[in-house]
């Protein structure tokens, strides 16, 4: 699988000076980390979820969730568990489907679901990437990692966990500092096994029956920014104690009346491009990209997604723009011991060899799996190629 794969190789030739490279669920962790990008979530209840997998993957969805926790009702989840045992057993009986698949993961409600799931699954299971652990504290997320632990051991394949970070312990201030430096012991002793942290900004907002408008981003909800930046701060730090942040989910994909401007400028857009912009705006999309923006500002990478709209829109935002790589390449070309600043290529920024090396390799592993964008192509070329046919 790659980013863009989905698209014919002379317009990609066309949109990258260098293009994404391709990957598979057996690539090192760091490389999938990266590769996560825009992740799709879909309830493990939806009765043709084969098809809705391959038909994803088939628009450039290279990452998804099946999900038995929030998405669905309580009482749905004995269901659930037949269906999704089904639906990978349709995926396996296909004939190479493997390489047609995107990586798959599924939320779970109970450590026991784990070990559960993997034995029902059977030779099934070799589809599968991992699972997502919800509510993840350390005292909750132990049993879910030695769960883990043994389902990799019974079924031969190396299974990744991806905790999500929303209890309101991890929120709440008095038990904030000790919650994350849990979470980090945990995450730290399984770290093979610890593939991305997901932020569960849902949860944190109804702590305190809130809800984002979609005019605003999770950065304007200051209790919400203020637990994001600690988690940043202690489990996404880039001296190699860290892991993969991932970015909060975007609830909105359908037109809401507003009560401010829309936050996407006009500038970037030709005029031929102008209908991409209204419907942009049409479905509350500008806050989606300006949310994306800011969750790199913030040291997040990729972003949980609840509709098919929403990927190709976080995905062209991944892509390294020429001015970036450049930027990148031109510091890692420098002797790490030397130091030094540098004018930039495109004589508009000091690049400071030492205090940028940590953003020059992030950006280069991001090059590697979203491709770099051509000198003369933006994000809006990048998201009209992405977009599937209408």
């Amino acid at each position: 699988m790659r980013h863009f794969g989905h698209l014919a190789a002379d317009l990609r030739g066309e949109l990258f000076h260098r293009e994404p490279q391709e990957f598979t669920a057996d690539s090192p962790a760091q490389t999938l980390a990266t590769a996560l990008g825009a992740t799709l979530y879909s309830p493990a209840t939806r009765t043709h979820l084969a098809d809705d997998v391959l038909k994803q993957a088939g628009r450039g969805v290279v990452s998804m969730v099946l999900c038995l926790e929030d998405s669905i009702d309580d009482r749905d989840v004995p269901a659930g568990e037949a269906n999704l045992v089904r639906q990978f057993a349709d995926l396996a009986a296909r004939p190479g489907v493997e390489h047609a698949l995107p990586l798959l993961f599924i939320r779970v409600r109970t450590p026991g679901q784990i070990t559960d799931l993997v034995g029902r699954l059977g030779s099934a299971a070799r589809l599968l990437s991992g699972f997502v652990l919800p509510k993840f504290t350390e005292e909750s997320g132990v049993p879910f990692l030695e769960a883990l632990t043994r389902a990799e051991a019974a079924c031969g394949r190396r299974l990744f966990a991806m905790p999500v970070l929303e209890s309101p312990e991890l929120l709440h201030l008095e038990s904030r500092v000790e919650t994350l430096y849990g979470i980090s012991r945990t995450v730290d002793k399984y770290r093979d096994r610890v593939l991305a942290l997901r932020l569960g900004v849902t949860d944190f907002c109804s702590s305190y029956a809130l809800r984002r408008a979609p005019a605003m981003t999770a950065y304007d909800v200051q209790i919400v920014a203020s637990v994001i930046a600690d988690v940043v701060n202690v489990l996404g730090r880039a001296d190699g104690s860290g892991f993969t942040v991932t970015g909060p989910v975007w609830e909105y994909f359908r037109h809401s009346e507003r009560m401010f401007k829309p936050q996407l400028r006009q500038s970037p857009f030709t005029p031929e491009a102008e209908d991409l912009r209204e419907s942009l705006i049409e479905h509350d999309m500008d806050g989606l990209l300006r949310e994306v923006e800011l969750d790199r500002a913030n040291g997040l990478q990729g972003k949980t997604c609840i509709h098919p709209s929403h990927v190709p829109v976080v995905n062209a935002l991944n892509v390294v723009t020429h001015e970036e790589y450049s930027d990148a390449a031109d510091i890692l070309h420098v002797d790490r011991s030397g130091g030094g600043v540098l004018r930039s290529a495109y004589t508009n920024k000091m690049n400071e060899v030492k205090p940028h090396r940590a953003w020059a390799e992030r950006t280069v592993r991001r090059a590697e799996v979203f491709g770099v964008a051509r000198a003369d192509i933006g994000f809006v070329d990048l998201l009209a190629a992405g977009l599937p046919a209408s």
